[in-house]
């Protein structure tokens, strides 16, 4: 009976590895690159083999970005197809320039590799885009027409939002 009980218990994990393996194996087929699977807040978009997610603005902190300011900017590229690409840069009406920068703020000139078949998340505290001189002021909830271009799969424009402040709900000092 203990032996059952082990096998039952080990059910659900073997049928999750053959669901994963299943999907894995799918994801070489065009027809199964599909932009609603991923589950995560942000902006979608596809542009040939590089599956775009999770694009936003950062959150204002405190209040709405204002004209002058660098804004941070992230996203999540996935790149499905059997070739390295690379992010050669972004574009938006609403800031002077969009640069790609390290986790220091750097520059980075020669943009950011998109190995085969792997997920690279420009973050906060790693590379990620810069929005530099903005020209108008950024709430939390704005949308804004952005642009990405890539060495192989070309450019794309599409709406990013502005993230929308999560706000400390702790009681004020005030208070």
């Amino acid at each position: 009976m203990a032996a059952l009980f082990v096998l039952r218990g080990r059910c659900p994990l073997a049928a999750a590895a053959l669901a994963l393996a299943v999907t894995a194996g799918a994801c070489g087929a065009d027809d199964d690159f599909s932009l609603p699977e991923w589950d995560a807040p942000g902006q979608n978009a596809r542009v040939g083999d590089i599956m775009i997610r999770y694009a936003h603005v950062a959150e204002p902190r405190g209040r709405p970005w204002q004209p002058g300011s660098d804004v941070p900017a992230y996203v999540w590229l996935y790149n499905k197809g059997g070739e390295a690409d690379r992010l050669l840069g972004a574009d938006t009406p609403n800031a002077a320039s969009v640069d790609i920068v390290d986790s220091d703020g750097k520059r980075l000139t020669d943009g950011v590799e998109l190995p085969a078949n792997q997920l690279v998340q420009l973050e906060p505290g790693k590379t990620h885009l810069m929005l530099r001189d903005v020209r108008e002021v950024i709430r939390g909830g704005d949308f804004m027409k952005f642009t990405l271009r890539f060495e192989d799969a070309g450019s794309i424009t599409f709406n990013i939002q502005s993230q929308i402040p999560a706000y400390d709900e702790s009681p004020s000092p005030t208070r």
